[in-house]
């Protein structure tokens, strides 16, 4: 069987459709296509604003911009980048968009397991009987010193309640969590139904703030799962892949 789910390579598309669903655009943290004014803006909201490619995957080249009493710092993986102006700042990304399409988005702050930052995965999947259902969630535990949390940028895979727990959320805070996010991950894919055919998986990034407040950071709609097999847990690596078998995917 061959594999058969649209994909949507834009997240500058995906997050425009996020923001027309009445109960999901609360989750979605102040977007907007790079430009100038764009810049200008976000820096003069946010402490932190991320300047992601609109059409990247795996955590590679975003960038986080952080306000300094004496200008502005990038980071880019490690390196670690100073501008004494906004007009510095601007011509520096610019420079580094090399024309592509790129977004700025609020900075979240993460939430932390045993002192390290966390976003969760939620595995969503449509079923020939069931419709659309929140199979799987998982957290993505990032490496001290890095932009992302991504497997790709030496992050973790772990447990979602064991992470929870280890960020001092109590059990019934968890169990709270785990139901609101497969909640919306039902609501996200039948959403982008509403915007195109045929999708059949997504996988959601959400972010969570110290205090819970979750935020959908984006929507992968190709998303990876082969990590798992060896890294978390068989059982939910086997669970998604039986799924995935109705639309031809293997792995």
């Amino acid at each position: 069987m061959k594999y058969k789910s649209t994909s949507i390579k834009s997240k500058w598309t995906k997050t425009k459709w996020l923001l027309k669903g009445a109960n999901i655009r609360k989750y979605v943290p102040q977007t907007l296509l790079f430009s100038r004014s764009s810049l200008t803006e976000m820096v003069n909201k946010y402490a932190t604003v991320y300047f992601k490619p609109t059409g990247g995957s795996g955590g590679f080249n975003i960038i986080r911009v952080t306000k300094q009493d004496n200008g502005y710092q990038t980071q880019h993986n490690a390196v670690k980048t100073h501008y004494a102006s906004l007009n510095r700042l601007y011509k520096g990304l610019k420079k580094r968009a090399k024309g592509t399409s790129y977004l700025l988005q609020k900075g979240i702050k993460l939430a932390k397991t045993k002192g390290k930052p966390f976003d969760i995965r939620v595995m969503v999947q449509k079923t020939d009987k069931e419709g659309w259902k929140s199979t799987a969630l998982f957290t993505k535990v990032g490496k001290p010193g890095k932009v992302a949390t991504n497997y790709n940028q030496g992050g973790s895979l772990e447990y979602f309640q064991k992470t929870l727990a280890g960020a001092g959320l109590s059990k019934a805070k968890i169990k709270r969590k785990e139901k609101e996010l497969k909640k919306l991950g039902v609501s996200v894919g039948k959403l982008f139904d509403r915007r195109a055919k045929g999708f059949r998986e997504l996988g959601l990034d959400v972010a969570l703030e110290s205090g819970g407040r979750a935020w959908i950071l984006e929507v992968n709609t190709r998303p990876q799962f082969y990590p798992l097999k060896d890294k978390v847990d068989k059982g939910l690596y086997r669970r998604i892949i039986s799924y995935a078998k109705q639309y031809g995917r293997k792995g």
